[in-house]
């Protein structure tokens, strides 16, 4: 190879001549550091590189960095592979050992280089003074060039890129082995970086619609294996990423720079506790873009909501790394994502807890992904706490996953809201262990730009019409959190009846809708979204101007956590807080859905472990006692636990021994009493709010505002005009919700006796219903609860008279013809006189009850309709000719009345239209 590497050679450092001058000066303000030459004495009296060793700057046993110029979203070429046992052992150290192994060094290549640069004059000249300032940088620069041609023509890039250049010491080296390693760990180095790093549309499957052509950086590699990382130039290129993301008057808050040094130089694991807005995200992704710059593998953040995840993208992309997610949004997309993080092209992949055990994505996707990683972040990092406000089973996976890690990935976590039990318990999860050296750093917590109130008003009427008449003086746009659903629906409507461009965002809103929210949020082209929890954690919109809540979170951390949406890039934003007296109740609501008792729990590991093989939810749902929602958290702890495993096509029993932790239980139970109380505690306060809440996360910092409605004695009005009150109190008033009918059989009704499956004949199915209201609405939810907390009774005047009202307005092709009721065990004065008052106000005669078995409370679908269907004593409906109003008192899953329609169907009923006073959700 002698005469050809010595060409080529020749022909590549010609160009590196009009690379010097813009390096002259890096190169001279590095030696003025003070840093030792690489080489020693020997080299320095000699001429060529040895010249350049001198003024190499910026090396102590090995060169510490190399001056590349790249673009932000550069990508791997096809050459990725090639590189891939550089990257695994962290490229530098592991390379450099095995050309070190042929004796080959920094001086003994130099003996080849020098001569070459004196062959050529005009290099020389470009070079400038005795072409030593450039140094070792501008090898650097251009090694790629040098290698490529061999590169792209096959063979490992080892052998026929940096073994064809300092390994040949009987051809290009020249014959001196004596030298150690330590200039070919440059090279090492500078070729893994180089390979990574593509220009735009070179080597990306977008061409020149790349991302990666928006901005251009300048990048010091930091060498950190074989020495000390250089820090100042580590700082330099975090300071540039970070006025990319967030304009160029950003500076490093210092906890940010200890946290990213952590990271990048000394490869930790860290929790970052620091309020909302303070710039957590621009940490990882800063620490993304340094540690791709070393050659390290993507980072893998795992994310809980999708309102999340698309932030984070988008802030990614400012941050200069190329950011993909896999949620339950883009199942089109994963094929795609899952290749592109394969071959090198996403620097960040972003993941639900939920995906990491998906069965395929467990066991195709993640073990490379974990053996690759460069960096795990786990965001909204409270939520692995048992105590944390927002605690999720999923999340408890992330422990098994960080045991799964290689030596020396690094870690980071971050919240805004962990008080001192959550933090010790995040800390000691992510070290594996008490005692464990988890870099924690803990913030103030007070927002200066919030200014927090309480409105008291005494009905829901009187909160939704005061909104309305004050939103017009909240600044800018804004989040408007409700606590149901039913309830972001119904304000929203409202709103807009009023004038207001608003929209509902829930867990229910479909995936598209929700983005396209977000999108008119952040443009500021609605005036408010009106949102459950979904839209919370992480929603960035810098100038969000307030935070409206409708109803009391259960939760003072979970409420901290809300309101911080607001104010992060504006002086001033206003956070208002209207209780309802219903808060209570949906707050016991929510509580009854927790982990459930022992028994039944027992009942999904029997069911497993008999069955012997794989079962999906759907056939395991008949065989226990609880809803589907409810079974997916149990199957979800039992698999965290170890007690049963996912699997293609469901779930199977590991055989491991399981023991119900009820002290655990109760503990967490009885903390989430200590929460709500706190809540209560909030809006009785007469001190600061902000105050309150901050010591609620345990902030040692936390002092008076100043700012608040106690602070400044200066709160908002509770006047409400008669106009706002009465439009509002038409408006959740307004009776009348459609009931839409089951379509199907529920699967696995064979397991429990019942021989009914597949779709619901058109000939046996009820129609539409209605019903007066939602038990968890904010107009007659209010009123039809109150109904069923109390004794059975006749139907209220009040209540019927709004009844007529939905009747009238139903609008049905015809007319009923008569009215049948559900057989009340436990209701039958209300349900009796609801029947007999319709049955007379509309003429229609009443045609008797039909029975049922009893339904099994709060049990799924399956076993409500094996107690169901056990009897039934149904009406002669043989001469009925139209259609017959089917009467109950409240419609719960719907089973009831499905079943009770089929019935009259066969009976003889030509259609069934159900009624009832109140659906439940």
């Amino acid at each position: 190879m002698g005469d050809r590497g010595a060409v080529v050679a020749r022909q590549q450092l010609h160009a590196v001549g009009g690379q010097a001058r813009g390096l002259q000066r890096v190169a001279q303000d590095r030696d003025q550091r003070g840093v030792r030459v690489l080489g020693g004495g020997r080299a320095a009296q000699q001429g060529g590189v040895a010249g350049l060793q001198r003024q190499a700057g910026g090396v102590d046993g090995d060169v510490r960095a190399g001056l590349v110029d790249h673009a932000d979203h550069a990508h791997r070429d096809a050459h990725l592979p090639q590189l891939q046992a550089v990257r695994q052992d962290r490229a530098a150290q592991h390379l450099a050992h095995r050309v070190g192994e042929a004796g080959h060094g920094l001086q003994a290549l130099g003996h080849a280089v020098d001569p070459l640069l004196g062959e050529r004059e005009p290099v020389h000249q470009a070079l400038g003074q005795t072409r030593r300032a450039a140094g070792l940088d501008v090898l650097g620069v251009r090694l790629q060039d040098l290698l490529g041609p061999r590169a792209q023509r096959g063979g490992h890039l080892v052998q026929r890129g940096v073994l064809a250049l300092a390994g040949g010491q009987d051809e290009l080296v020249g014959g001196d082995s004596g030298a150690p390693g330590g200039g070919v760990h440059l090279f090492a180095q500078v070729v893994s970086h180089e390979n990574r790093l593509r220009s735009p549309g070179r080597g990306c499957r977008r061409g020149s619609q790349c991302p990666g052509g928006r901005r251009r950086f300048r990048v010091v590699v930091p060498l950190c294996h074989g020495g000390p990382v250089d820090e100042m130039a580590l700082r330099e290129q975090a300071e540039e990423r970070l006025r990319a993301l967030a304009g160029p008057q950003a500076a490093l808050r210092e906890d940010q720079w200890t946290a990213i040094r952590a990271l990048v130089s000394e490869r930790r694991r860290a929790l970052v506790v620091q309020r909302t807005g303070w710039g957590k995200s621009a940490v990882y992704f800063i620490a993304t873009a340094l540690l791709r710059s070393l050659g390290e593998g993507p980072t893998v953040i795992v994310s809980p909501l999708l309102a999340l995840m698309r932030n984070q993208v988008d802030a990614a992309a400012r941050a200069g790394v190329h950011a993909a997610t896999i949620n339950s949004a883009n199942t089109d997309q994963w094929q795609d994502v899952q290749d592109r993080v394969t071959s090198g092209e996403i620097d960040v992949l972003l993941v639900s807890p939920e995906r990491l055990n998906n069965p395929d994505f467990r066991d195709s996707v993640l073990p490379s992904l974990t053996s690759s990683a460069g960096l795990l972040v786990v965001d909204e990092a409270h939520c692995i706490s048992d105590w944390g406000h927002d605690f999720r089973p999923d999340y408890r996976r992330l422990r098994t996953l960080l045991t799964e890690l290689p030596a020396g990935v690094p870690v980071l976590a971050t919240t805004a809201t962990a008080n001192d039990r959550v933090v010790r318990d995040v800390a000691d999860q992510l070290g594996l262990g008490a005692g464990s050296d988890t870099l924690v750093l803990r913030g103030p917590l007070d927002r200066a730009s919030l200014r927090l109130a309480a409105v008291r008003l005494p009905t829901a009427e009187a909160r939704l019409g005061w909104l309305a008449e004050q939103l017009d003086r909240l600044p800018g746009s804004g989040i408007i959190y409700t606590l149901t659903v039913a309830s972001a629906d119904d304000v929203a409507a409202f709103l807009r009846e009023r004038g207001y461009p608003v929209a509902a965002y829930s867990g229910r809103t479909d995936p598209a809708e929700r983005q396209r929210a977000e999108e008119d949020l952040l443009a500021n082209r609605v005036k408010a979204l009106v949102a459950t929890s979904a839209l919370g954690m992480g929603f960035d919109k810098p100038d969000l101007g307030f935070v409206v809540h409708l109803g009391a979170p259960p939760s003072p951390i979970a409420y901290y956590q809300q309101i911080g949406r607001a104010g992060r890039g504006v002086e001033r934003a206003e956070v208002l807080l209207l209780p309802g007296p219903e808060d209570r109740d949906i707050w016991a609501y929510f509580a009854s859905l927790a982990f459930p008792p022992e028994q039944v729990v027992r009942q999904v590991l029997d069911a497993l472990a008999d069955a012997g093989r794989t079962l999906s939810t759907a056939a395991l749902e008949p065989m226990v006692e609880l809803s589907r929602t409810r079974l997916e958290v149990v199957l979800k702890v039992l698999d965290v636990d170890g007690a049963v495993r996912r699997v293609r096509g469901g779930w199977e029993s590991t055989g491991r021994a399981w023991s119900y932790d009820e002290e655990r239980y109760g503990r967490i139970a009885e903390a989430r009493k200590v929460e709500q109380q706190a809540v209560l505690d909030y809006l009785a306060t007469t001190g600061c709010r902000m105050e309150f809440l901050l010591r609620q996360l345990d902030d040692p910092h936390a002092a008076p505002c100043g700012r608040c409605d106690n602070c400044t004695g200066s709160g908002w009005s509770a006047e409400v005009s008669p106009d706002a009150a009465s439009a509002a109190r038409e408006r959740l008033l307004r009776p009348g919700v459609e009931v839409e009918p089951r379509k199907q059989w529920p699967t696995g009704m064979a397991a429990v006796g019942v021989d009914l499956s597949g779709r619901i004949p058109a000939g046996e199915a009820a129609g539409t219903g209605r019903a007066l209201g939602r038990l968890t609405d904010i107009g007659w939810g209010n009123r039809l609860r109150s109904l069923f907390a109390g004794d059975d009774q006749e139907v209220p005047e009040d209540v019927f008279a709004a009844c007529v009202k939905v009747l009238a307005a139903w609008g049905w092709d015809q007319r009923p013809v008569g009215v049948v009721t559900v057989g009340s065990r436990s209701r039958p004065r209300l349900v009796g006189s609801f029947g007999h008052q319709l049955s007379t106000v509309g003429r229609l005669p009443l045609l008797g009850e039909v029975w049922l078995g009893e339904a099994v409370r709060r049990a799924n679908s399956a076993q409500r309709l094996a107690g169901l269907v056990q009897s039934a004593d149904v009406p002669d409906l043989s001469t009925v000719d139209g259609p017959v109003l089917l009467v109950d008192d409240r419609i719960d899953t719907g089973w009831t009345m499905t079943v009770a329609a089929r019935l009259l169907r066969r009976a003889g009923a030509p259609a069934v239209l159900p009624f009832a006073l109140a659906v439940t959700a």
